[in-house]
This record gives C-alpha cells, sequence and structure tokens, in this order.
C-alpha cells in the first residue's frame, strides 16, 4: 500500500499546522517489538540474489515506512509491482523484494525479530 502524502486526510488544520491521518495502514497485532530503521540505497540495488533462500526467496517481514528520497520498486509474489517515491507513506507486507530506482533514503519500522533474521541472512549472503 502505498499513499502520496496529498492524499492522506487532513484530519485537522490550523494556522501554523496540518496534521494528516490514514486509517487502517497495515496491522500490527502480534508482532512484538518494533525496530525503527533507516536505510540509504543508491539505484540498482535489487534484494533479489539477497533474498534467495528464505520464504519463497522474499522478504517475509512488513514494514511501514517513509520515502525520504528517491524511488523504489516492490514485487510480490504474484509479479504485482508497487512503486513509493519520496514523500510517500508505505507498507510493504510479508513476500516482497525491492529495486531501487533512484538514489534512496528511507525510515521504515518492522517487527524486530523478523526483520533481523531477513538483515542477518542478507548479512550472510554478502559474506559468500
Amino acid at each position: 500500500m502505498r499513499i502520496a502524502k496529498d492524499n492522506v486526510d487532513i484530519k485537522m488544520e490550523i494556522p501554523g499546522a496540518v496534521i494528516r491521518q490514514r486509517t487502517d495502514f497495515g496491522d500490527a497485532t502480534g508482532l512484538g517489538k518494533i525496530s525503527g530503521e533507516y536505510f540509504s540505497l543508491s539505484a540498482g540495488v535489487d534484494t533479489t540474489p539477497l533474498f534467495q533462500g528464505l520464504e519463497g526467496n522474499m522478504c517475509q517481514c512488513p514494514h511501514w515506512g517513509f520515502v525520504v528520497r528517491g524511488q523504489l520498486t516492490t514485487t510480490d509474489a504474484h509479479g504485482a509491482q508497487e512503486t513509493v517515491k519520496a514523500n510517500d507513506l508505505f507498507y510493504w507486507p510479508p513476500g516482497h523484494n525491492v529495486k531501487v530506482e533512484a538514489d534512496a533514503d528511507i525510515v521504515m519500522f518492522s517487527p524486530q525479530h523478523e526483520h533481523s533474521h531477513v538483515i542477518n541472512h542478507m548479512i550472510e549472503k554478502v559474506k559468500g
């Protein structure tokens, strides 16, 4: 799920403040501790080879985040693609790969246990 800032409902607007809220933006029930993450990624980065060996050869961890700059495209298990770009909020459900289209900085919130497993898997892949 992706939503541009201008498409997030304005709940309150007063001089000097605009409050936007998107409700029902994923469900974190039963996911335990959450980690806050800041990723800086160069154009051309593709997680596909790094996720080989994980269930479905994809990241099985959900992420909620914000694109500070750049552009990324996710592909799910069915081949559906979604592109997020600067100032977009996003929710990536389990079962995705990511390709960086333009140098990007993203902030994500992820279930700590699940995403640590994925990150450790990527570290091992890079080690060879």
